[in-house]
Formats: structure tokens, C-alpha cells, sequence
């Protein structure tokens, strides 16, 4: 069996982490979706800019594994850099993007979750105020046409180094967003928020680096294991990192 989670957002989903700076993570039963078919997970998953690095998706899997090593676990990258909200309204090319390649892995594995990250484009006041009313049209759509209506969600939070870099002025607002994608996952079902708290940046102070991608995707997948918000970084995030990089 393959249960499959559905990958959307902006850059710091599809994964901007350098990949020299961290060990690899090769398992055979992590699986990406390319072309309509599942070939063995190699990073970086996404391949949206000739930037792509490192994600969260991939310690995700591995941490997901670490609980199912009788199963596989896919992952169907749809990220895309640099968009806003609007950007993934319902009917526009990244959501009927999205729909497709979800179908296409709903043909060959039960799809278990959506995980996203997003909200860096939408860093002010005003945009932050509609977020939630923007974001609920986009999940109630997306669930339906997969005819998933209580597939799990997990979101995640922004970057508190966001307003320290050469693009801070554009961030003032970053909390006003990570306010509302927690008060989303609080009022909805089946929807859990994941803290970035603790974590750190590339030199651009824009995307995560790549060990910091590594704990959030530990902490999507606490999440997700236990339906209940990470609101503080996880006690044991180095040692289980040492556990998926020790099967090396």
C-alpha cells in the first residue's frame, strides 16, 4: 500500500535548503510522483526553480516511515515559488494542476493528507485579514473534487527571521499570517498547524535552510500522527533525525 500526501504551497514547501549542508535521506519505500508514476524519492522533490533544494516533505516521509515500515509513503510535489493566495485560487493553473497530478496518485495509493506552506506573499495586513475566508474556499474545493472531504491538512508557519532580510520591509506583517493559519487549523476539522519557532534561514533570510527544513518536517508529521497543533519545537527533533539518517 502507498498512501500518498499532496504537497502545495510556495518555495519554503517546494524547498529551498541547500543539500550539502545535511545528510541525505534514502528509502526505498519513499516514493515522489513523476509523470503519472511513483519512482524512488531523490532530492530535491519539487523542481519548480532551478533552486530547489532541500524540503520538508522528504524528513516528513521519513519520520511517517519510521511508524509504517510495512507500507510505502508518496509524495506528489505541486509547489510552486513566489505565489500568493490568489495565485492557488480554485479554477486557476495551479489548482487544476494540483487536482490532476492528486488524481493521478489517487489511482495507485490511498491519498492520506495535504500538507502546505504558504503565506509569504501575503504578508501584510490587508491580505492577511481575508486569508482564512480566501484559504477555506480553496480547501473545501480541493477536498471535494478528490472526493476526500476529511482528508487531513497540515499548515505551517513563517519564518520569524522573515522582517532580518534584505526583503524584511515586505514582511512586517508575517505574524498577522501565521495568527491566521493557526486560527484556520483551530476552527476546522481534520486541520493542524505546525510552529516554526527555533528555526533558521538561508543567508537571503527569506527560506528556511536545510536542517531547519529537516525539523519541520518532523514537525508536520507530528501533526499529522497525533491531529493536535505544534505550537512549540519537538523535544526530540535531533534524535529522531538520527534515527532516519542511521539507516544509512
Amino acid at each position: 500500500m502507498i498512501h500518498s500526501f499532496l504537497l502545495i504551497g510556495q518555495s519554503n514547501m517546494a524547498g529551498r535548503g541547500i543539500r550539502e549542508t545535511v545528510p541525505p535521506i534514502i528509502n526505498e519505500s519513499i516514493m515522489m510522483l513523476r509523470n503519472g508514476r511513483w519512482q524512488v524519492m531523490a532530492e530535491p522533490i519539487h523542481n519548480d526553480r532551478p533552486t530547489a533544494g532541500i524540503g520538508l516533505a522528504s524528513s516528513f516521509a521519513a519520520a511517517w516511515y519510521l511508524d509504517h515500515a510495512d507500507d510505502r509513503i508518496g509524495l506528489v510535489p505541486c509547489a510552486d515559488g513566489g505565489t500568493s493566495l490568489d495565485d492557488w485560487q480554485v479554477g486557476g493553473a495551479l489548482f487544476d494542476h494540483a487536482v490532476a497530478q492528486a488524481k493521478l496518485a489517487q489511482r495507485s495509493s490511498k491519498l492520506s493528507g495535504i500538507l502546505w506552506h504558504q503565506g509569504e506573499n501575503d504578508s501584510s495586513a490587508g491580505l492577511a485579514a481575508v486569508y482564512c475566508e480566501k484559504f477555506d474556499r480553496i480547501i473545501n474545493e480541493l477536498r471535494g473534487q478528490l472526493t476526500e472531504p476529511d482528508i487531513p491538512l497540515v499548515v505551517g508557519a513563517l519564518g520569524d527571521f522573515l522582517p532580518d532580510g534584505v526583503y524584511g520591509s515586505y514582511f512586517k506583517d508575517y505574524r498577522l499570517v501565521n495568527e491566521a493559519l493557526l486560527s484556520y487549523a483551530q476552527s476546522h476539522d481534520n486541520c493542524n498547524f505546525v510552529t516554526a519557532q527555533c528555526l533558521t534561514a538561508n543567508d537571503d533570510q527569506l527560506h528556511f535552510d536545510a536542517p531547519s527544513l529537516r525539523k519541520l518536517g518532523l514537525r508536520y508529521y507530528e501533526a499529522l500522527k497525533h491531529h493536535t497543533d505544534i505550537v512549540e519545537p519537538l523535544l526530540n527533533e535531533d534524535v529522531l533525525l538520527e534515527n532516519i539518517y542511521d539507516r544509512l
